[in-house]
């Protein structure tokens, strides 16, 4: 089992309101129950939409300059509980995502500049041995099952 950055497939869950342009890769493998959908941001309490947040010097913050960062602490420890509960060694994230971004989040400054780092999610999964992929990663790989 896997899990995967519920934006992804196709849920209005984005800090906008939207979705991430739901990826039908990952749709199908909703549908056919080889991956459950999270998104650690709501499960943290944040609102859809919400304002925009990133990662600066170890914080989430939002462009308001809030600190954030318990928010996104919270949302990773449910969203890690779900995947353990389902028992999921991998996990299909969204890119850049201050929860989900694999290697590159955005620096904090909201220029959409990117800096190497993970988001806050990521590093959880990582810390409890869960291997994170963005879908292009994924899908390249040959690792759908």
């Amino acid at each position: 089992m896997m899990i995967c950055s519920a934006c992804l497939a196709g849920m209005a869950c984005k800090y906008s309101g939207k979705n991430n342009n739901t990826d039908s890769r990952i749709v199908a493998l909703v549908e056919n129950q080889k991956v459950v959908p999270v998104c650690p941001e709501m499960l943290g309490g944040l609102s859809v939409p919400r304002v925009p947040c990133e990662i600066k010097e170890d914080k989430v913050i939002n462009c308001d300059g809030e600190d954030m960062t318990e928010f996104f602490v919270d949302g990773a420890k449910k969203a890690l509980a779900i995947a353990k509960a389902v028992n999921a060694t991998k996990a299909i994230l969204m890119p850049r995502s201050p929860s989900c971004g694999i290697g590159m989040v955005y620096d904090g400054n909201f220029q959409k500049k990117l800096v190497l780092g993970d988001g806050v999610f990521v590093k959880l999964l990582k810390e409890n041995g869960i291997d994170v992929f963005s879908p292009d990663e994924y899908f390249k790989e040959g690792s759908n099952e």
